[in-house]
């Protein structure tokens, strides 16, 4: 079912926000944290719809779903009117969608497409991707990285549960956030025992502790390596049990070190003004090359050198100033 999210007191008339992608956590957190972005500028109500299609359906181009909400597969959130004021979808699973809700709904929804489509940007009211996908347009206005859900409120909120056994840490706090494979990247065994040695030196040397986790694309021979070679750093290295401690780790880093495959990680690590520090992977993509140079020119990330330099930037809020652009757009003033 569809699931509303609380965003506090709302005035009369709130704007009315879905959040589409296909349930993935990293698709569905940039379009989420977008229209949460939004609803903090205006009074908003968020549902987030997840949906998907047959099996025989992903296989095809999305230009070829004609007529998608009669395919939608069994188990999707219904997407039926009333239409929502604001769109914000993520991922190719949405795109039928996000081009046919302009139809269905005369223009009364503004939609808002993330990521490069793969489509001509006028069949959506604008599209968000990051700087280094190279897409340019009247519609179009790109972001450093990718949307995300963190905030200064929500790393203290989230911090607290966790606060007493962090505390007894010894600073610095290293988060260390590995990802894993993907298209254009891997962490194989060998390249696994080269981090752990470079981290395992960097935070021994500072005398701090290790904040671990990994995520689920993270190789299971890679994640023992990794976990058996820093267990006897002082820290907290997450095996996934219990409740997740990802955003109290970047509450309370001095250091973040997060692996080179991602974007959603070094730009939520960006967020917080602290030294990013980014670790080599097996592969490499002329995309992620270009973020990471867009990075470094901000002042945000460096490669990691096996030593924890310390550096300051403003931190990123970029988010934010998209979730401004679309109520410019849609002329909607923002209140406060």
């Amino acid at each position: 079912m569809s699931r509303p999210l609380d965003t506090g007191a709302l005035g009369a008339r709130p704007l009315s926000i879905w959040a589409v992608s296909d349930g993935r956590a990293g698709i569905e957190a940039q379009a989420v944290g977008l229209a949460e972005a939004v609803a903090r500028l205006v009074p908003a109500e968020i549902v987030v719809k997840r949906i998907g299609w047959p099996r025989w359906m992903r296989r095809l181009p999305s230009a070829l779903n004609l007529a998608p909400l009669h395919l939608l597969a069994k188990g999707s959130d219904p997407i039926v009117p009333p239409w929502p004021d604001l769109w914000v979808a993520n991922g190719r699973a949405a795109i039928p969608l996000s081009i046919g809700v302009r139809r269905w709904s005369a223009g009364g929804s503004f939609v808002v497409q993330l990521q490069d489509p793969l489509r001509s940007s006028h069949r959506f009211d604008v599209v968000i991707p990051p700087h280094h996908d190279g897409l340019d347009g009247p519609n179009v206005f790109p972001i450093t990285g990718t949307p995300h859900r963190v905030t200064p409120e929500r790393l203290a909120r989230e911090l607290q549960p966790f606060q007493a056994r962090l505390d007894t840490l010894p600073r610095p706090h290293v988060a260390v956030l590995i990802g894993g494979k993907s298209r254009a990247f891997d962490l194989s065994p060998a390249r696994a025992q080269v981090l752990a040695d470079e981290i395992g030196q960097a935070v021994g040397a500072s005398g701090g502790s290790l904040l671990l986790t990994f995520s689920r694309r993270t190789p299971d021979d890679a994640k023992a390596i990794l976990a058996q070679r820093l267990r006897a750093l002082p820290g907290w290295l997450w095996d996934g049990e219990g409740a997740n401690p990802y955003f109290a780790f970047l509450a309370t880093a001095d250091h973040i070190l997060v692996t080179e495959d991602s974007a959603n990680m070094p730009t939520e690590a960006a967020a917080t003004g602290r030294p990013v520090h980014l670790l080599a992977m097996d592969g490499a993509q002329a995309r992620k090359r270009r973020f990471h140079a867009e990075l470094a020119r901000l002042g945000v990330a460096r490669p990691f050198a096996g030593k924890l330099a310390n550096w300051t930037y403003p931190p990123l809020r970029e988010t934010d100033r998209a979730a401004a652009e679309i109520l410019r757009r849609m002329g909607r003033s923002v209140e406060g």
